[in-house]
């Protein structure tokens, strides 16, 4: 047998069924062309979880609101506001009464002390001591600074000598004098010589008079040595340090002192405002005046117009008043900016209603009163605003029901139920489709 045909025998022998002799490279693990059956089991898996997420997601996202738990159908129902159920709109309401309206003006002011003193010294020399402590309150005539006083003192003692030789002088003079008129009685000196020695005392007298003026300069020099406070107030920082030589009229100052008590605040009102102040000044009626703070809020001092300039700012149409205050806890400040709230006037017996019944809108100023259980829309005309209180000029009447809180969600007819009754707003509830508020 050749070698050809044993290799066919070989082949057919191998592809025959049940035969064990087939080639490792043609079995299934190794076959290139066939996939790895672990492999296909993973993507399966994969597939299979896949799918079980999407099947939970979408009936979780499709369950219906009848299948709610029973808690949260509770809840949805209690959000629900009353007046969806079928209810009235409920409003809170307030009486439109008479009432005095203060007619006020707000202005800017500035806290200015009626006295502003510069303590300085009066003479020079050397300053020995300072009494006073830095922000100390003093009283007039408390001792503050003292100034050496001694050349002072020896000045003093010069001129009290001489006026000592010169009074000696003049009693010399006036013993001559006496003399010359008996000789002249006597005829035994000329009228000439006795009237010369008048003259000669009189000039002893001026000299006299000289020499104690110079004295009293120097006890005004010691008294001034001595510095003592003009006024009361508050002592500012202390400007020069003992030890130092000060001079006479030095625009520095050993300190500075504040009146505190009273105090006053000087602001501008426009020009025409004047109309609501001048007939009550000239009436001489006491314009109250009421500091607040800069931010407008809290309430510093309670006081009253004493001043009102005499002449309008050209440039800013502006006119100065200035109001007095106690002051006595210290509440306002040198320099400090207020707010001033001057009460011009008074109006007696206005209809009065509250600022929050009032509305804008295209019919102008109105308001909600309410008649018969029924909302009505009542045009009004505005005067005066007292704080939280409007004047009524026109439009409304005392006794009249108007509506202050639950307005916007109101028409014209429409059927309210009032839930608050009161010259004063109230909290009531709000018709609203989700929720209720109280």
């Amino acid at each position: 047998m050749n070698e050809s045909e044993m290799t066919l025998s070989r082949r057919e022998a191998g592809d025959a069924p049940g035969s064990a002799t087939t080639p490792s490279h043609e079995s299934g693990a190794g076959r290139p062309g066939r996939p790895n059956p672990w492999l296909r089991w993973l993507l399966l898996l994969l597939v299979a979880a896949l799918a079980v997420w999407g099947w939970r997601h979408y009936h979780q996202a499709a369950k219906s609101p009848a299948e709610k738990p029973a808690t949260e159908q509770a809840t949805s129902h209690a959000g629900r506001s009353k007046s969806d159920i079928g209810g009235k709109p409920p409003v809170g309401v307030a009486t439109v009464a008479r009432r005095d309206i203060v007619v006020s003006l707000n202005a800017l002011g500035t806290v200015t002390p009626l006295s502003t003193v510069t303590v300085v010294s009066q003479i020079s020399g050397y300053l020995q001591e300072v009494a006073f402590t830095e922000g100390q309150h003093v009283k007039k005539g408390d001792f503050l600074a003292q100034i050496d006083p001694r050349p002072y003192q020896a000045l003093k003692a010069q001129y009290e000598g001489q006026l000592a030789h010169d009074q000696g002088l003049l009693a010399q003079a006036r013993a001559d004098d006496a003399r010359y008129m008996t000789l002249l009685k006597q005829n035994s000196i000329a009228a000439q010589t006795a009237q010369n020695q008048k003259f000669v005392v009189q000039q002893y007298e001026g000299t006299v008079r000289a020499d104690q003026a110079l004295i009293d300069a120097q006890n005004l020099n010691l008294t001034y040595a001595h510095i003592v406070s003009p006024v009361d107030g508050r002592i500012g920082l202390r400007q020069v340090d003992p030890g130092n030589y000060v001079q006479a009229g030095s625009t520095t100052g050993i300190a500075v002192i504040t009146q505190m008590q009273p105090m006053s605040v000087i602001f501008s009102v426009p020009e025409d405002a004047l109309d609501k102040i001048l007939p009550r000044i000239r009436d001489g009626a006491k314009l109250v005046a009421i500091a607040f703070d800069r931010a407008n809020v809290k309430k510093l001092a309670t006081g009253a117009v004493s001043v009102l300039d005499n002449q309008i700012d050209t440039t800013t149409g502006m006119v100065k008043l200035r109001a007095n205050f106690d002051n006595a806890d210290e509440a306002l400040f040198p320099n400090q900016f207020v707010n001033i709230r001057l009460e011009a006037s008074t109006i007696r017996d206005a209809v009065a209603a509250p600022l929050s019944a009032i509305q804008h809108g295209a019919p102008g100023d109105y308001a909600y009163a309410i008649k018969d259980g029924k909302a009505e829309v009542r045009v009004v005309k505005l005067g005066q605003v007292d704080g939280a209180n409007v004047q009524i000029l026109s439009g409304l009447s005392p006794g009249d029901q108007v509506v202050v809180d639950g307005a916007d969600r109101l028409r014209e007819g429409a059927e309210v139920r009032v839930v608050a009754d009161d010259n004063t707003p109230k909290k009531v509830e709000a018709k609203d489709g989700d929720a209720q508020s109280k």
